[in-house]
């Protein structure tokens, strides 16, 4: 429980999460029914990249940073929804921030202290309930929900070693609960093997139709370094793929340096 997003809040690799994750929201919306929204690892809700932890990395300057006076056709809508929500909004805010009246978020947080700034942050948001819990109990806790309906995000921070195998049990628990719902796992590629192996743990299990969106700020050499970043989708909502394409291709074109790539894996068919 080291981890703090200020640090990060706002960098490459949430560009290109809240991105898609604003295209997966309203690819579920051109459907009338409502959903359920689960944000297992929620964090605080906005960060404020002025403070002196986000100062430090600065890793904001060469992420949204890079968008706001600018930002490219495909980026758009998500700077704009930035802008409009001020300072950096995390998943829950910006989710917050495109939810029809019908629609609910239930956000959870495991760090105490975080998940009372979440509360706050949120506590003239109608239909959000904040809960401090593992957010990967939280997976099979909420699942099914009455709506029949749901995206889940699962956002965790990579702190633990096996964090790729915990992510791969809870999916497929979740799954074998609420097979028809909308997965969505954030993770990071510092190189090729966690993530192969992850992929292949996946591919070996119950679970169809799973697809992966990757973005590469730099090649993959470096294991020292954040490289790049994938979100794997469970259920894609239909058209995504092809939506999810420009989005990838401007931030690699704008947020990437010399050898910078995007890619869109199938890795089960439906």
């Amino acid at each position: 429980m080291n981890y703090r997003h200020i640090f990060h809040a706002g960098n490459f690799a949430d560009v290109m999460k809240h991105a898609l994750y604003i295209e997966l929201m309203r690819a579920l919306q051109r459907k009338d029914k409502p959903f359920l929204i689960l944000d297992t690892h929620a964090g605080i809700g906005r960060y404020d990249v002025s403070a002196a932890e986000a100062e430090k990395t600065g890793e904001w300057r060469s992420g949204i940073g890079l968008l706001l006076d600018d930002p490219p056709p495909a980026l758009a809508a998500y700077v704009e929804l930035v802008k409009m929500l001020g300072l950096y909004p995390g998943s829950p805010c910006l989710v917050a921030g495109l939810m029809r009246p019908k629609e609910r978020l239930v956000a959870c947080e495991l760090h105490a202290e975080d998940a009372q700034t979440l509360r706050r942050a949120m506590r003239h948001t109608p239909n959000v309930a904040v809960h401090f819990r593992d957010g990967y109990e939280a997976v099979s806790a909420f699942l099914p929900p009455p709506e029949k309906r749901g995206l889940i995000l699962i956002d965790p921070p990579f702190e633990r070693t096996d964090e790729f195998a915990v992510v791969a049990r809870a999916l497929e628990a979740g799954w074998r609960k609420f097979p028809s719902g909308v997965f969505c796992v954030w993770y990071p590629i510092k190189h090729r093997a966690p993530v192969r192996a992850f992929f292949e743990t996946l591919k070996q299990g119950p679970v169809r139709d799973m697809v992966a969106f990757e973005l590469l700020k730099r090649p993959d050499t470096d294991p020292n370094r954040l490289n790049g970043c994938g979100l794997l989708i469970i259920n894609p909502p239909f058209g995504f793929e092809l939506a999810a394409q420009p989005i990838l291709a401007a931030c690699a074109q704008r947020l990437g340096e010399a050898g910078a790539s995007f890619a869109i894996e199938r890795l089960a068919d439906e």
